[in-house]
């Protein structure tokens, strides 16, 4: 999680380092090589069946068109896939660490917010596991949550998804209110993504988060910011959009490139 250069990765969200040719030596393994995981994820949308996804927008995919990648979960991935001899070719992206487009007053003041915490404020610090959290502290600041939330998170080891947990089945207003703005950045940003690459072969939405607020992500705000590009709106309304509910799809592509080295 995290781009690979030489052999060498970093990975963004934890202080790991891995080194491709010192695992292949301590491991005595032949060949190791190191891919992004949205490139893994990328390699294996094609290893899936129907039941693997769920449509939020059925659109009309273009024959050996590209497509697009993005998934929230503990950071925010990213990634496209061309057409290339006869198949699809995934390229990473950190797109993830992309300035954050407010698209609202409320996301503007959340801008502020968070720019006062961080400086630079990319989208991951907006739609992924720890930007659930971001966006209900700063409503928090200014909308206290009930006694019962207050203390679930004190109890609980991931306060995302106990927002979440809230939101969606306790009706808690604040983390109902960080829940929508979560979900339309989230379309906001995955409409970015499909303007920018021209996704007429399709967007498809991964990550760990999608599957377990499906419920909200179908009611209307993902595809509505997803849609509000302007003058491209209906170009964006033709895109077909995806939902991989698989969390093994990544695992699916890492295999498949294995099987090529």
């Amino acid at each position: 999680a995290g781009p690979v250069s030489h052999r060498t990765a970093q990975v963004t969200n934890l202080p790991w380092s891995i080194n491709a040719d010192s695992l292949q030596q301590q491991f005595n393994i032949a060949h190791v090589e190191l891919i992004n995981d949205f490139a893994a994820i990328g390699y294996g949308i094609d290893c899936l069946q129907q039941q693997d996804f769920v449509d939020l927008q059925a659109g009309h995919a273009l024959d050996k068109a590209t497509r697009v990648v993005i998934g929230a979960g503990t950071g925010l991935g990213e990634g496209y896939l061309v057409w290339q001899d006869g198949g699809y070719v995934p390229l990473p992206s950190e797109g993830g660490h992309a300035d954050f487009a407010p698209a609202s007053e409320v996301q503007m003041n959340l801008l502020g917010y968070l720019q006062a915490r961080f400086g630079h404020v990319s989208y991951e610090r907006v739609v992924s596991g720890m930007g659930l959290v971001n966006i209900y502290d700063f409503l928090a600041c200014n909308q206290p949550a009930s006694i019962k939330l207050q203390q679930a998170l004190l109890d609980g080891d991931d306060p995302a998804a106990i927002i979440a947990e809230f939101a969606m089945e306790k009706n808690e207003a604040v983390a109902v209110q960080a829940l929508d703005i979560f979900i339309e950045c989230y379309g906001a940003q995955a409409g970015n993504l499909a303007l920018t690459c021209l996704a007429r072969g399709g967007v498809y939405i991964a990550g760990g988060i999608a599957p377990k607020i499906m419920q909200r992500m179908q009611q209307g705000d993902f595809m509505r910011a997803f849609c509000n590009k302007g003058r491209f709106a209906s170009l964006m309304q033709a895109l077909p959009v995806k939902v991989i509910m698989n969390p093994e799809v990544g695992l699916h592509g890492a295999i498949r490139v294995a099987l090529r080295s």
